[in-house]
This record gives C-alpha cells, structure tokens and sequence, in this order.
C-alpha cells in the first residue's frame, strides 16, 4: 500500500511511518494540512490517513476539499476527539473511517487493508446489482435510485454491497464488522449503526418504498417491502 500520513506530531507520527514501512508499505507524511492536501492531489496513494489537529488546515477541511476536487482515495480519521459528534463530522466532510486515538496497531492496519482492498477493485465486465429500482454498477463505482444517482464514500459504497450481496437474508453487526471493515474482533464502537444511518438518508429518505430493515438484536436486511 501507497499511503499519505498527515499528522503534526512528529514522535507519532514517526511511530505510525515506522509501523506502516515494516508492514511493506510506502509512507509519505505531511505535518499540516495545506501540505496535506497537496500531496493528497499530486499524487496517487491507496490510503490516507489523516488527523483532525492539524496546523494551517484542519482534517475536517482537507478531506471535504478532497472530495469538491473529486478525490476519492479512502480517508481514515486518526484522532484524540472520539465523542459522537467528531465521528458523524468526519464521515459528514467525507471520511470512510474513524480511529481514535489511542489505538492498537493491529486495528490501523486492518482498517487499512480494508480500505485499500475495497479502493482497488474494479472490473472490465459489465457488474451490476439490482433489488427494486436500487442498483450498483461495481466496475464504476456508482449507486443510481430510479434516475438518481447517489454519490457514497468507499465505505458506504462497501456497506451497501455486502448489504446487497445478501439481499433478503439478515446480516449481524458481526457479520458487517468481519466482511467490510475486516475486523475480526470487538472495537466497541457503534461505527456500523452510524453507517447504516448514512446509507438510510441517501438509499431511503427521498423514496416512498424502504429497502433497508432493522431486525431488532439480530441485525439488518436489504429487502423490499
């Protein structure tokens, strides 16, 4: 994996490049956010990792200009601000990850490997899911609702297949946790709630038919009414 750290705190951000180069990866790094959100246009990474904290620019704002400029390379939040709040910001300005900081290196890299993996495949065949009038083209990256087209980040656009994948069968938390984010262990954070009540205001709010079910305690199911 190609990766671009933007962090201003040089013993971890040290740490994390350290980590990262053993793990066979390649690690630019930007102290700021201006920097960051240079490189972040000039050149081609797999995976950004981004702080919140930044000098010059904070996170919030590099990764929403990233996205006006139609970057969509998968952002990871790194960061000490771990309240509710900070997480649905980040996803709102176009994040596909939150991690709080302090965290456990085996969990960066999963979350890493799960947003590199998802970014790279493409396909040359025509590959497209239906269920309704939802539909999701794999090899272009796009969701369309009847004539609209729903613009995700590459972690909803992963949710929302895996959801589709297993349309009219019910799918747990553990499930979800295991096949899209590629954690195979308890974070103990509600990320996957808070994603699927992104997905629900882009796939359902504006249409009169409800494709997305809650199974109380057991989980979720993609299923027309």
């Amino acid at each position: 994996m190609k990766i671009l750290l933007v962090e201003d705190e040089p013993k971890l951000a040290s740490f994390v490049k350290k980590g990262l180069e053993e793990q066979s990866c390649e690690v630019d790094v930007a102290f700021d956010g201006q920097i960051g959100r240079t490189m972040a246009l000039s050149n081609n990474y797999d995976v950004i990792v981004m702080d919140v904290n930044l000098p010059v620019m904070n996170g919030y704002e590099v990764v929403k200009i990233l996205r006006q400029e139609q970057n969509r390379t998968p952002i990871l939040m790194l960061t000490a601000m771990g309240s509710m709040d900070d997480k649905l910001t980040g996803f709102e300005s176009g994040a596909d990850d939150y991690l709080v900081k302090p965290f456990e290196f085996r969990e960066l890299m999963a979350r890493l490997r799960a947003l590199a993996k998802r970014g790279l495949e493409t396909g040359t065949q025509a590959n497209v899911i239906r269920l309704a009038d939802l539909e999701l083209d794999l090899n272009e990256k796009v969701a369309r609702r009847g004539t609209k087209r729903i613009d995700l980040t590459a972690k909803e656009f992963g949710l929302l297949e895996f959801l589709m994948r297993n349309r009219g069968r019910v799918v747990s938390r553990i499930d979800i946790a295991e096949k899209v984010w590629d954690i195979h262990f308890d974070t103990g954070t509600n990320v996957i709630d808070v994603y699927v009540n992104f997905l629900r205001k882009k796939i359902d709010k504006d249409f009169p038919q409800k494709l997305i079910h809650t199974v109380i305690g057991m989980g979720y199911i993609l299923k027309e009414e």
